[in-house]
């Protein structure tokens, strides 16, 4: 037993650099423009959607690989197809080389989606610390958006220079990441080798999908995904404008970088006032502060296209740091060892399908066949505004006779 909870402590003290290293993605801010300069902006918006894709595809059997063979391997698994990916997109110098990429960092990302979250709470729950999960998520949390901030602003530099090497070096620390991880120890879990255990993990999955606490976690947090993507979606477009009235439309590399890396820190800052103003407030309070944060920035969005706009984007990963940390945290304990990642996988599957199926529709609402006015802009930010308010209406209330604070 003495063995066991040391392995699992292990665990959890190398899980916040392993989430380090995953984190330390040096093209984060310029991939667009690389892609843009080696092929064009068409076939980079293609690159984008085909690793999205990637991705979706992948998201609930990589789920069930991790409740079925273990969240050490698949780990490994996204760690390899993370590392592989990086280093075709630094080679690439062809529309198929580059889709290759894309594919093996969907897949990887994919494969990281649940298992490493699992992966943290079944290891405090083996060395007699599963009430730590709230304290070790909001830890992890620090860990990825400072590797996410450092390596967007260092990235940026980078790409003045050379945009492959953004790659190269985000491929040497998804490498490192797989060193860390072949150091895991698989937490204990039931056995489910046997047929039985494909029974079991159906049921649990099933269980989980008609507990209401659960099915009230799992509708915020895929309206809050859409809601998290909706500035970066349309919040892009403005800075590059904004930069090209300014004359720094060449200085794009490095603005993006910047304006990253503080969107990163002002997350990282808000982590730790999180926990004190969770405890204050309450669950469902701060979980809805963070869902009309997002919402209001859409609204500010579709307000105005003044460059004060940029400033407001700033604050577009606060709201993820005031609720992930704590949905994950509140939906771990009520969630079976054997499906698990299926669960959150699925919940991060539907979450990118209602958001891809909110922008389809918005898609028809501009006339433009070449770049989208701001008018229709501040339509469509409109109607994500409208559906957002009645949204979180229905969440406030439904709340008051659920056990969430619990």
């Amino acid at each position: 037993m003495s063995s066991q909870i040391a392995t699992a402590n292990r665990n959890i003290t190398l899980y916040p650099w392993f989430k380090l290293l995953q984190s330390l993605i040096f093209a984060q801010a310029v991939w667009f423009l690389y892609f843009q300069a080696k092929l064009s902006a068409a076939e980079a918006i293609m690159l984008y959607a085909i690793a999205d894709l990637a991705t979706t595809v992948l998201e609930v059997p990589s789920g069930y690989a991790s409740d079925r063979f273990g969240r050490r391997m698949t780990l490994i698994i996204a760690g390899c197809c993370s590392t592989i990916g990086a280093c075709l997109l630094a080679m690439g110098d062809s529309f198929a080389v580059f889709a290759a990429g894309q594919i093996m960092m969907g897949a990887g990302g994919a494969f990281l989606s649940g298992t490493d979250s699992a992966f943290l709470y079944e290891s405090l729950s083996a060395a007699g610390r599963a009430d730590d999960v709230e304290a070790q998520e909001v830890k992890a949390w620090r860990f990825t958006f400072a590797a996410l901030a450092i390596s967007a602003v260092t990235g940026g530099a980078i790409a003045l220079y050379s945009f492959p090497l953004t790659f190269v070096l985000s491929a040497v620390a998804l490498f490192a990441g797989i060193i860390i991880s072949l150091r895991f120890v698989e937490p204990p879990r039931q056995d489910t080798t046997l047929q039985a255990g494909e029974i079991m993990r159906l049921g649990a999955l099933g269980d989980a999908l008609r507990h209401p606490v659960l099915i009230w976690l799992f509708a915020l947090a895929v309206l809050m995904y859409g809601f998290s993507h909706i500035p970066y979606v349309f919040g892009q477009p403005f800075i590059q404008e904004a930069l090209a009235s300014v004359g720094l439309a060449q200085d794009a590399p490095v603005f993006s970088g910047l304006v990253t890396t503080v969107m990163m820190l002002l997350s990282v800052v808000a982590s730790f006032f999180a926990t004190r103003l969770r405890h204050r407030v309450g669950l469902v309070a701060i979980l809805l502060l963070a869902f009309g944060m997002q919402i209001a920035l859409s609204a500010v969005l579709a307000l105005t296209n003044a460059p004060i706009v940029i400033a407001v984007l700033l604050l577009r990963m606060v709201p993820d740091a005031l609720s992930k940390p704590f949905i994950t945290a509140r939906i771990q304990p009520l969630l079976r060892d054997e499906a698990r990642a299926t669960y959150l996988s699925l919940q991060s599957l539907c979450g990118r399908v209602l958001f891809a199926a909110s922008l389809f529709i918005a898609s028809g609402a501009t006339q433009s066949a070449d770049t989208m006015p701001y008018a229709d802009i501040q339509m469509i930010l409109g109607g994500y505004v409208v559906a957002g308010v009645i949204a979180i209406t229905v969440l406030a209330f439904t709340a008051r006779r659920l056990p969430i604070q619990q």
